[in-house]
């Protein structure tokens, strides 16, 4: 689909979690269809839009993407700015990764705005046999927290497509039934394209291709 104004929403979808959960590789897949084995940790800050349609109407997803390291954390309130969805990734190997899933809902529920849309994703879902989280302790989680959830594989696909689909479709259905903004313009994430955190690589510099 034409990119550039041809949009009736623009919604700003933000990804949070540990470093390696592999929230890079669900930017690309969902993005370009790509899938880097070797994808480096994120420095900084990137995004990447893909438009879908819902309900007849053209939704454009701006999707970010930023480091889970702790030193990053200086950019939480303008990373989150403007966000109506995001995505909170854990690893289902890497038990460790769930346990934080309560610290990075803490950050969101403190940053971001309170009508936010967010859905628990249990990536790596290929590596059943490594498995460290049970879906239906996850799954018991996130209705306890109000977050839709999915499992999904960044390197198989699987649930990829869907798991955005979702939340762009909830997002869509709640800013149009509840009017969220003001005007019926479309919805706007901040103006500029990036944020520059330091140490860290323009947005710009990162688009194009080059997964981190």
């Amino acid at each position: 689909m034409a990119e550039g104004s041809n949009f009736d929403y623009l919604f700003k979808v933000v990804l949070i979690g540990d470093s390696g959960v592999g929230k890079s590789n669900l930017l690309s897949r969902f993005t370009r269809n790509e899938f880097n084995l070797e994808s480096k940790s994120t420095i900084g800050v990137e995004f990447a839009t893909r438009s879908i349609n819902v309900d007849g109407k053209t939704v454009k997803a701006q999707i970010w993407d930023t480091a889970g390291q702790e030193r990053y954390r200086a950019i939480t309130s303008a990373y989150y700015r403007g966000a109506v969805g995001a995505l909170l990734v854990y690893d289902i190997a890497k038990h460790a990764t769930y346990v934080n899933v309560t610290r990075w809902l803490k950050e969101l529920r403190d940053h971001a705005d309170s009508n936010i849309v967010i859905m628990l994703v249990g990536n790596k879902s290929d590596l059943k046999h490594l498995r460290a989280v049970p879906t239906d302790e996850a799954k018991a989680f996130a209705t306890e927290n109000g977050l839709s959830f999915i499992e999904t594989s960044a390197l198989d696909a699987s649930n990829v497509e869907s798991a955005f689909q979702t939340i762009l479709t909830d997002i869509y259905r709640i800013v149009s039934s509840k009017s969220l903004e003001q005007s019926a313009d479309p919805i706007k994430p901040p103006t500029g394209d990036s944020i520059t955190v330091s140490p860290s690589v323009d947005a710009s510099q990162q688009q194009g291709g080059k997964c981190c």
